[in-house]
């Protein structure tokens, strides 16, 4: 047993002094391959860094909303009888869009007008026997003073007079109670007669939806058509967190829709609500946006363009140049004499779709926009000939330097 230990020992040495020997020249062997691979050079694609316009732009989507929208509905149970609007019929401030069968209402007025007309009568009957009373009460009163009436008949005459100037206040209070139930049953009978409630807002208003037929039996408050007013919009984004503090109002935002592709609108941001939702943390904008034109209806998906900020006369490389290096973001910047590139670290401000913009250093020349992902610190590199050079600078020159403004529909407003 022990001789087979001490063979045991022996082979496992063996083996691990000859996988120490392979693994050694692996390792040389690819070490040698990266050297050689380094002094490889690598055909790039170059752009110059120039000085230009960046925008900072935030991109959202959003729907449409109406300015205002409320639902139409009776305030009386009754039937329909007549409904004289449908949608996508432009309306105004105290227009007649219904009528409900008001031959009840109708007949509760003609009641209530024919209850103050003998309460009326009645006042008049009291106003007769209250003179009577004052006529009998005066002339007993003369007769005591000449002792020819007695004191009793005095007291009764008074009494009777006193009980005429109670029942005339109550004739006339009856009138005024009389009076009440005639204007609440004409209220009533109005409420038949279902208009277009009067706002302080002047806008185009539509119908926008129809909930019942005539001949329906309605309750108090049941819908019978939405009242949109369009002659504005109001978009409604919700935005994250990091784009938060860069939203102000007043800010101009452009829209664009599937619905009119090419064309944008103007808007201005109104409303910025003063808290994230916790779900989601994002926060709802409200911007609104004439529609004069009527193009624009409310439920449309639209996506929004907000500007946050703008740099003038800066140093701007495409957005392909930035590569990152050991951690640190930076542009590969060319020698165009030796052939090779430096890895430069930079400062980047603006930062959209198509460029970016450099704080710091200051770096001028040509950059590598294509290759980088090959390349190290001092690479050789072959530079493409100057008639592709300047094509590839050519269709380069073709993006918007101002962060893609999608204005240049008919701008509509």
């Amino acid at each position: 047993m022990k001789k087979k230990s001490i063979i045991a020992i022996i082979i496992l040495s063996g083996i691990s002094i000859l996988g120490w020997q392979i693994y050694q020249k692996v390792s040389d062997s690819t070490k040698g391959f990266k050297r050689q691979r380094q002094d490889i050079p690598v055909a790039v694609e170059v752009a110059l860094v120039k000085k230009a316009s960046i925008r900072e732009v935030g991109d959202f989507t959003g729907s449409l909303h109406p300015l205002s929208e409320f639902i139409v509905a009776p305030k009386i149970a009754g039937r329909l009888e007549k409904l004289l609007v449908h949608i996508g019929d432009t309306v105004k401030n105290g227009q007649l869009v219904a009528v409900l069968d008001n031959d009840e209402y109708h007949q509760q007025v003609i009641q209530a007008k024919a209850e103050l007309a003998v309460a009326r009568a009645n006042l008049e009957e009291r106003r007769s026997t209250i003179e009577n009373a004052k006529r009998e009460y005066e002339r007993t009163k003369a007769l005591r003073k000449k002792k020819i009436a007695s004191e009793s008949q005095l007291d009764a005459a008074e009494s009777e007079f006193k009980t005429q100037q109670a029942k005339l206040k109550v004739a006339s209070a009856q009138i005024s109670q009389k009076e009440a139930t005639l204007k609440m049953a004409e209220i009533r009978l109005s409420y038949a007669r279902i208009k277009v409630s009067g706002s302080n807002t002047t806008g185009y208003k539509v119908v926008g939806e129809r909930f019942v037929d005539e001949g329906a039996m309605l309750a108090p408050n049941t819908p019978i058509v939405s009242i949109l007013d369009v002659e504005k919009l109001i978009v409604v984004i919700h935005v994250i967190g990091r784009d938060y503090p860069k939203i102000q109002t007043g800010q101009e935002a452009v829209i664009s829709t599937d619905a009119f592709p090419g064309d944008t609108f103007r808007g201005k941001v109104i409303r910025i609500a003063p808290i994230l939702k916790e779900k989601s943390r994002e926060a709802r904008v409200e911007i609104e946006v004439p529609n004069v034109q009527k193009f624009l209806k409310p439920g449309m998906f639209v996506r929004v363009q907000i500007q946050f900020d703008e740099h003038d006369n800066v140093n701007v490389v495409p957005i392909a140049a930035l590569v990152k290096r050991n951690g640190s973001q930076g542009v590969f910047v060319v020698d165009s004499q030796e052939q090779k590139v430096r890895f430069i670290p930079i400062t980047l401000g603006i930062v959209n779709g198509i460029q970016a913009e450099m704080l710091s250093p200051v770096i001028t020349g040509a950059v590598v926009t294509l290759g980088h992902h090959l390349l190290e610190d001092g690479n050789s590199i072959i530079l493409p000939d100057k008639k592709s050079a300047e094509g590839g600078q050519g269709e380069s020159g073709k993006h918007n330097v101002k962060g893609g403004d999608s204005t240049k529909g008919k701008g509509k407003s």
